[in-house]
């Protein structure tokens, strides 16, 4: 009989523990791939990130050497941590295959593309970074979808207010 493994604080096994999103670039730029990467961290970057402290907000992914960099995420010091905890903003490697790095190589270096982190999160108990190639958007295009949002929102009132 095959075991099972047991629930670690409620969750099932394989089940996302998200940390921090990076809520703007759903906004700023138009999303046409996405892929699940790892991370490298050091100790106390990891027990930061298990208190929730992490900001993707003007992080983006770079390819240098067939390597994949994240650069300008900011993971704050932990407070626990003494003289040798990590620098905040240091850039940190991303964990690919070199088939995804060579695809997402190939979508990012064409002109006006760029890699995005959208999310950070736990996943069996090991960090990884949701990364999306994007392209920015124009200023008409983010007044679109916020007329879009809006008029979704005023159809569910109005829904809603109905069926009372």
């Amino acid at each position: 009989m095959a075991r099972t493994r047991p629930k670690k604080n409620g969750r099932e096994d394989g089940e996302v523990e998200v940390i921090c999103r990076n809520k703007r670039a759903l906004h700023e730029y138009e999303i046409f791939d996405k892929l699940e990467c790892g991370i490298v961290l050091t100790g106390t970057e990891v027990k930061s990130l298990r208190e929730r402290s992490a900001s993707l907000e003007d992080a983006y992914a770079r390819i240098d050497n067939s390597e994949v960099w994240l650069i300008g995420s900011d993971i704050p010091e932990y407070t626990m941590g003494n003289r040798m905890n990590h620098k905040p903003k240091r850039p940190r490697k991303l964990l690919l295959h070199r088939r995804e790095i060579g695809k997402f190589a190939g979508k990012a270096s064409q002109r006006g593309f760029t890699l995005i982190p959208l999310r950070m999160y736990f996943k069996n108990g090991r960090a990884k970074v949701e990364l999306a190639v994007g392209r920015g958007k124009a200023a008409h295009d983010k007044r679109q979808d916020l007329k879009k949002a809006e008029a979704d929102r005023e159809i569910r009132r109005a829904m809603s207010k109905r069926q009372r």
